[in-house]
């Protein structure tokens, strides 16, 4: 309770002006006790205007303008109080609470110290003086903490500090900028806002709010809130430093768009990393910047690296669909389907369109083919292969891995020559045939109905029908001079293909 006991000491004045007076002080003291503060204000406003030189007045009405948190106005009666009464020692302990609430821990110590000079036993100046240095404390906390960019830190100790000194607009400020640097941008501008209300032209307040705007991308918005609030307060460094970074961002980025736009990629990729350097702390262009440098790199098949930049982009903001996309895609180009499946995943889940539906069921087809055979490969040709590469490419194969060829390896080398043989004869069985080759490349499992089992046929009884007309009816075996004569056999057959 700010009131503390209204002391009735008042400056010598002819009777009529004093009983008016201590009429209006006592209309005031009933309406303060009924917390009427408005009307209370009042009534000690007339007491002063009849009595300007007494001290209780200006101390009644600054209690009561503290009740209603018009703590500028109650320091300067506080003051005026002690001025004209320097051993009015309510005067000096409201005027002590004023100066904490604005935030002034050393003057708020001052009035406190004087208070006690006068009652040391003073209990409310005693805890005042205590709440005093622990409003240091937590200022000298906050300051290294931002120093050492710990924002948390920061909102931490403000929160306490604003606790003790709710008026203190220098507190808000700073817990807003961190609340800002922190990405908490709803918060920052709900505070900078508040302060906005009470005085327009606070140029933090304007620069709080302008920083909430040029971190969420807003950079034109966010200009002209730096503009203003150096016009409010010219050498004020940090709205400079914005100001001159958000305008420098907004140029670098748009350059970087036209190049692309231009085809020009490697130019757009330089001037996104460029733009990259400028504020590593605007987390949200820094975003969508690392997401059009992956766009310019996948164009410049620098597939690993856009998939790094998809990644920093999705670290600085996980909601950014874009780059999960562009990070699919990647992924899907360098034949990474299991990561491609994930993020088509988080894509369809928090956008349900058909598009990212078809996109997610293309990568599960890829990777459920990745995990067969790729009988492309066994037999070394492309996915357009012709009928009659694959059949070149089933004879060069095979021949190659026959193991009569390596009868005199290793038994080792025999088994893997083996398995190899085994696999361009499926690979050839499976891609020779068109109804198996549509299946193979849709994806489908090739025994669903009973048509293929890669472990029950013989590769060679395939390599048997696929050389009889040119074999002279031989037949192989395990003799090591078997292969000999049917290469001499087949050599004619391979000449023509």
């Amino acid at each position: 309770n700010y009131w503390c006991g209204f002391t009735t000491k008042v400056s010598t004045t002819t009777e009529p002006y004093l009983n008016q007076a201590e009429g209006f002080k006592e209309q005031g003291n009933a309406l303060y006790s009924k917390k009427d503060y408005s009307e209370a204000f009042n009534y000690y406003t007339k007491a002063i205007d009849t009595c300007p030189k007494n001290a209780s007045y200006y101390g009644n009405r600054a209690a009561t303008l503290m009740m209603l948190c018009r703590f500028r106005e109650a320091l300067e009666d506080s003051q005026q109080a002690v001025r004209l009464d320097d051993c009015f020692m309510k005067g000096h302990l409201r005027e002590g609470k004023c100066h904490l609430s604005l935030g002034n821990a050393m003057a708020a110590s001052r009035c406190f110290e004087k208070v006690l000079e006068m009652e040391p036993c003073n209990k409310e100046a005693q805890q005042e003086n205590k709440n005093a240095a622990t409003l240091l404390e937590y200022e000298r906390m906050a300051d290294f903490g931002f120093e050492k960019r710990d924002f948390r830190k920061v909102v931490y100790c403000m929160d306490r500090a604003l606790a003790l000194a709710s008026a203190c607009h220098r507190f808000k400020i700073l817990k807003a900028e961190c609340l800002a640097l922190l990405g908490r941008y709803p918060e920052a501008q709900s505070v900078a806002s508040d302060i906005l209300r009470m005085d327009s032209t606070n140029a933090d307040a304007l620069y709080v709010r302008g920083l909430c705007l040029y971190y969420e991308d807003c950079i034109d918005k966010a200009v002209q809130f730096f503009v203003q609030a150096l016009r409010m307060a010219p050498d004020h460094e940090k709205a400079r430093l914005a100001c001159r970074n958000a305008k420098a961002l907004k140029a670098k980025k748009e350059e970087g768009n036209q190049a692309f736009k231009n085809n020009n990629y490697e130019a757009a990729y330089q001037l996104y990393s460029e733009a990259l350097m400028i504020d590593p702390n605007n987390i949200k262009t820094n975003a969508k910047l690392y997401c059009n440098r992956a766009t310019a790199g996948a164009k410049l098949k620098k597939l690993n690296q856009a998939i790094e930049d998809c990644t920093s982009a999705i670290k600085l903001d996980d909601t950014y669909i874009k780059a999960y996309l562009r990070r699919a895609q990647c992924y899907m180009d360098t034949e990474q389907y299991e990561e491609a499946v994930r993020d088509y995943e988080k894509v369809y889940q928090t956008e349900k369109t058909s598009d990212h539906k078809h996109l997610l069921k293309t990568a599960q087809l890829q990777l459920k083919k990745s995990k067969r055979k790729d009988y492309y490969k066994v037999l070394g040709v492309g996915k357009n292969a012709t009928e009659d590469e694959i059949k070149k490419a089933y004879r060069k194969r095979a021949l190659m891995h026959h193991p009569d060829r390596h009868s005199a390896a290793t038994l080792e080398v025999q088994k893997e020559e083996e398995k190899k043989f085994k696999e361009v004869g499926e690979a050839f069985t499976v891609l020779s045939d068109p109804k198996k080759k549509i299946r193979y490349d849709n994806g489908h499992d090739l025994d669903d109905d009973g048509g293929f089992d890669g472990g029950d046929f013989d590769a060679n009884n395939i390599f048997r029908a696929f050389f009889g007309g040119h074999g002279g009816g031989f037949s192989f075996d395990s003799s090591p001079g078997m292969f000999t004569f049917f290469q001499s056999q087949t050599s004619s057959c391979l000449l023509k293909c």
